[in-house]
């Protein structure tokens, strides 16, 4: 941070106004210019006689003594402060004009001293200051020793209060940095934990579907390795066209980028027929897409979105269900876009439904799910046992990337 002008080091930054550029430059000002009218009052008042041989050399003295020790600091400082006292002290009993150079010299101890330290001495100038013109004026003005101890007080009062003040809001700025430094790592430490969850889900229902598919596929193709060549040889080729899907799709999770199929309302629907299609030939079920509403332009994450969803959805049909249909309905919205899976499998108890099970095969309604709610949608999920499932999810259609997207580190 640049200031206007070079701050002007004090003797020491024990006081309670120590740090305080513009009071420094000030006190300079003031101290030269009291002395200084301190002098010219004497010498009209006496002339180069009576005691103007003690008088100039100790204004002089005094000046110096000033100036030589403003660099100080620690002792050195107090040391410094004591003799500048003490050279004023001298002037001010034998010239009591000298004693408008105590406030300045107020201050000064306020800057350099501590609090209780710099009262001591400030009761000391007083004491001064009322002893010199009591003296001069041959009797005990009670103005002349009230005047100066009230102001005195009321200034070493108010800076004290507002030091004090000054102490509690550094304190409480302290408080608010240390707290927001907690906001901050609160929120590193959700973002960490967001990702970890997102990749666990891109993971499961990309390229962990991928991989059961070759691995049925394999399977299969093993099976029929000796009595069916011909469609084991059809195996191993879906099994590489599989691998090299799943490949791809891998590293779209490390890039994260949105498939660049997916561009449009009836590229989504391709893709989805896609993912349809290559469950039926892995598995063997029947999985027919029905297509509802005129298909249009379906943000990137949301078409991600309902194809991963899709893939989740009809692994759990593969693996859970026992059903040998699932039909799938796309339905396109003003502004929205919706993904319906029915199966005719065994079903199941939502209610018995654990927020997020143990395993990877476990984490796929969960996943979905949560997919669902960051980018602003709706998972609904509908089953009994011996009644089939039905998984229901709907997105707004716009989502960009100025909208809500899933948290990262």
């Amino acid at each position: 941070m640049s200031t206007d002008a070079a701050p002007t080091p004090m003797p020491a930054a024990g006081g309670i106004l120590a740090g305080q550029t513009l009071l420094d430059r000030w006190l300079h000002i003031s101290l030269v210019v009291l002395v200084i009218a301190s002098v010219v009052r004497y010498l009209q008042g006496h002339g180069f006689g009576d005691q103007a041989e003690v008088v100039l050399p100790g204004a002089a003295l005094l000046l110096v003594a000033y100036a030589a020790g403003r660099r100080l600091t620690g002792t050195a400082a107090v040391v410094w402060l004591a003799t500048v006292v003490a050279c004023w002290t001298v002037l001010a009993l034998i010239a009591p004009s000298f004693s408008w150079a105590a406030v300045p010299l107020v201050f000064l101890a306020l800057r350099v001293l501590s609090f209780r330290w710099a009262v001591a001495v400030t009761v000391f100038l007083v004491a001064v200051v009322a002893f010199a013109w009591s003296r001069m004026t041959g009797l005990a003005d009670p103005t002349v020793l009230l005047g100066p101890v009230c102001v005195a007080v009321l200034a070493v009062t108010a800076y004290r209060a507002l030091e004090r003040d000054a102490a509690t809001r550094r304190a409480l700025l302290n408080e608010l940095e240390a707290a927001q430094d907690e906001v901050a790592d609160a929120e590193r430490r959700a973002g960490v934990v967001a990702e970890r969850a997102r990749l666990s889900r891109e993971i499961h229902d990309s390229v962990a579907q991928g991989l059961t598919s070759i691995n049925l596929l394999l399977l299969a193709a093993d099976q029929e390795w000796e009595s069916r060549p011909a469609d084991a040889r059809g195996h191993v080729d879906q099994a590489a066209a599989m691998a090299r899907s799943s490949l791809d799709e891998a590293r779209r999770v490390v890039r994260d980028l949105a498939p660049a199929e997916l561009a449009g309302g009836s590229a989504l629907v391709t893709a989805v027929r896609q993912v349809a299609d290559d469950v039926a030939a892995t598995t063997g079920h029947t999985v027919p897409v029905h297509v509802h509403g005129d298909p249009h332009e379906v943000g990137g994450r949301v078409a991600t979105a309902v194809v991963r969803t899709l893939r989740g959805a009809l692994a759990n049909v593969a693996e859970h269900a026992g059903a040998t249909t699932a039909v799938v309905s796309l339905t396109f919205y003003e502004g929205a876009v919706a993904l319906d899976v029915r199966d005719d499998g065994t079903g199941f108890d939502p209610a018995g439904l654990k927020g997020e099970a143990d395993g990877l095969r476990g984490r796929g309604l969960a996943g979905m799910r949560a997919r669902a709610r960051l980018l602003g949608g709706d998972l609904v999920i509908e089953s009994a046992p011996g009644e089939g499932t039905v998984v229901a999810v709907s997105f707004a259609a716009g989502q960009t990337s100025n909208q809500r997207e899933e948290p990262r580190a």
